[in-house]
């Protein structure tokens, strides 16, 4: 089949070759060559033409064999096309290698992005753990503390919500819905998820309502209020004060008058995997919380920044410039 396929790949050459045959016959039989020295010269061209077309062939056969490999496997070598210097050649062999190459960029980047997520739910399976173990031990206690109880099932919900939020945002298809929202409305459902939390650490909440509207996803919003909102309540002492604003009229502040964030920490918040002096104290931080918020927010084109001094509380302000289609709009 290959010889077929061959033949007529080099039909004009073959044509060509045939063409010339005959004029030198017709040469030789013009001039009335001695018939030993035509079959001699015949002979000479034919081992010639024999030797090039073997030659010719094997590279033919070669770089049809790498090709099929490529197609199966894309795993192949450069070799055969390293001696062919026609200018197709050159060109397979300029493919290949841009193919060679994307195909390693490609599987570094699929184990940059799995040793990420191994990181990640290596994080997580630590952070998760706690609340875990904190209800096996009210259950142990007689009678249970049904608050605690509640309390610590709270955390775990919103750590199987913060695993499928970073599952869902690294994902090739986004469920973003951009509409006008109700900005007291998204803050509102976030204050009900940890109202049971407000009550049973007294902490005092402070909102002043806004009377405004944004432009944003209301789930992956409502979702980085929450996390801003569980780490205000972590680290504000029992009887705390929390307060949520907006100042400078397009920037929502959550401030707590908490036990603050050293200001060598400040720079790295956001990176994943960072707790900073106030994780290494209380052990319950993964450094994920913040790292979702900004990479959230900034797939809903907003922006977030954090102000805090140590022993004096944190204000994290979210800026609620709206971007339509990359134009800003007052």
């Amino acid at each position: 089949m290959i010889v077929l396929h061959y033949l007529k790949d080099r039909l004009l050459a073959i044509i060509v070759f045939l063409m010339s045959f005959l004029i030198l016959s017709f040469l030789f039989f013009l001039y009335r060559y001695e018939l030993d020295m035509i079959i001699y010269a015949y002979m000479l061209i034919g081992v010639l033409i024999l030797a090039v077309c073997i030659i010719d062939f094997y590279r033919y056969y070669k770089q049809h064999e790498t090709l099929t490999t490529l197609q199966i496997k894309n795993n192949v070598s450069l070799s055969p096309f390293i001696l062919d210097t026609s200018l197709k050649g050159q060109d397979y062999k300029k493919i290949l290698q841009a193919m060679d190459q994307d195909k390693l960029r490609i599987i570094e980047e699929n184990e940059a992005r799995q040793k990420e997520q191994m990181d990640y739910f290596t994080l997580w399976a630590h952070q998760a753990k706690l609340p875990i173990a904190a209800m096996r031990l009210c259950l142990d206690t007689d009678p249970i503390d049904q608050k605690e109880l509640k309390m610590q099932l709270l955390r775990m919900e919103q750590y199987t919500d913060m695993v499928l939020a970073y599952l869902r945002m690294n994902s090739t298809q986004t469920d973003y819905v951009f509409r006008e929202q109700d900005l007291d409305d998204l803050i509102r459902q976030a204050i009900r998820h940890f109202s049971s939390e407000f009550i049973y650490r007294k902490v005092m909440l402070d909102f002043k309502e806004t009377h405004t509207c944004v432009l944003t996803d209301e789930k992956w919003f409502v979702f980085v209020l929450e996390q801003i909102l569980s780490n205000a309540l972590k680290y504000t002492n029992p009887k705390g004060k929390i307060m949520i604003y907006l100042q400078d009229e397009h920037e929502l502040v959550i401030e707590d008058n908490g036990i603050g964030i050293e200001q060598s920490d400040l720079k790295r918040v956001f990176e994943r995997g960072f707790t900073g002096y106030n994780g290494r104290i209380d052990k319950k931080a993964s450094g994920l919380g913040l790292y979702l918020c900004k990479e959230i927010l900034d797939k809903l084109n907003h922006s977030i920044e954090i102000e805090s001094k140590r022993h004096q509380g944190t204000k994290v302000i979210i800026t609620l410039d709206r971007y339509d289609f990359g134009i800003l709009k007052d």
